[in-house]
């Protein structure tokens, strides 16, 4: 386990953990909905894209983990524009100028958005499972969304109990891997290390959502100018493939690929090794072309 530092945003604390040699591609892991670091996996992705020369850093969004916590009434609590002042902010604590930067699921609006805000810190975007953001993002959620989807079992009750708590972790996680490719182990252990760093709050959730209205600039994302690989799931269960096309589509120069046999997220130790080949393919194609073009 690598040493919790946290970075500073204001009053609000950012925790967050280091894998790597300074020195290395720098790279920041952003987290989904209410997902805690943990849930990028220490050995089979941070590890694993040490090993392949990165400096990298996955860390807690506000209202998750041990970064800050928003108690009961302060709904809505912060905007859309936090989670990438935030974002800003680690990169300011590392001393980093710039980042190449994944974001999976809401963790990929975020890094759409930080792109097209901050141009000049984000070295390459890679998106997997994410929407495009919009204005508006009830309404891509409904094109994009598959139906029943996340809603599948909505109304599926668990206890309060440590036990029950960590079951409802491993079931929500469970939904968002590929059917049939969910190591029940691996998510029992992540499970149980994210309730005994935070137990689940469902108000936490509920203002990351209500967070997630921004006013994008004209043009949209067609305004990022980031070197960007948007990634999906060939057997999503929750999002459709049309989301990472839209993407492609939306953002100049983009390229998108389907991870065959994955779902939204990785279940298997197989989906991380092919994450991380995307990953490493991605940015050394970007700093090799960005090296070519100092020299021409």
């Amino acid at each position: 386990m690598e040493t919790i530092r946290k970075a500073r945003n204001g009053d609000v604390e950012i925790a967050y953990e280091r894998f790597g040699k300074p020195g290395g591609e720098p790279l920041v892991l952003v987290g989904g909905l209410d997902g805690q670091m943990v849930w990028y996996d220490e050995d089979f992705l941070c590890r694993a894209l040490a090993d392949r020369g990165f400096d990298v850093v996955r860390y807690d969004n506000r209202d998750a983990g041990l970064s800050t916590h928003f108690g009961p009434g302060s709904r809505p609590a912060y905007s859309a524009r936090a989670f990438i002042d935030d974002l800003v902010a680690l990169q300011d604590e590392l001393g980093w100028s710039s980042a190449h930067l994944f974001g999976l699921s809401m963790g990929g609006g975020i890094a759409q958005l930080t792109a097209l805000l901050h141009p000049d810190r984000v070295r390459a975007l890679i998106t997997m499972g994410a929407l495009p953001m919009r204005k508006n993002l009830f309404v891509a959620s409904v094109r994009h969304m598959r139906f029943p989807g996340p809603f599948r079992h909505a109304f599926k009750r668990f206890g309060d109990s440590r036990d029950e708590q960590i079951r409802m972790l491993v079931h929500v996680t469970r939904m968002a891997a590929a059917p049939g490719r969910y190591d029940e182990e691996w998510g029992a252990k992540r499970a149980a290390e994210s309730y005994d760093r935070r137990p689940p709050d469902p108000h936490a959730r509920q203002r990351q959502l209500f967070a997630r209205r921004f006013d994008l600039p004209p043009g949209g994302i067609s305004g990022i100018k980031a070197p960007t690989l948007a990634l999906h799931g060939e057997l999503d269960p929750l999002v459709r493939a049309s989301a990472v096309r839209a993407i492609a589509e939306q953002i100049p120069g983009a390229r998108w690929e389907l991870l065959p046999g994955v779902g939204h997220a990785p279940g298997v130790a197989e989906d991380w090794g092919l994450l991380v080949d995307r990953i490493d393919r991605h940015v050394k194609a970007v700093e090799q072309g960005g090296r070519a073009r100092s020299c021409g």
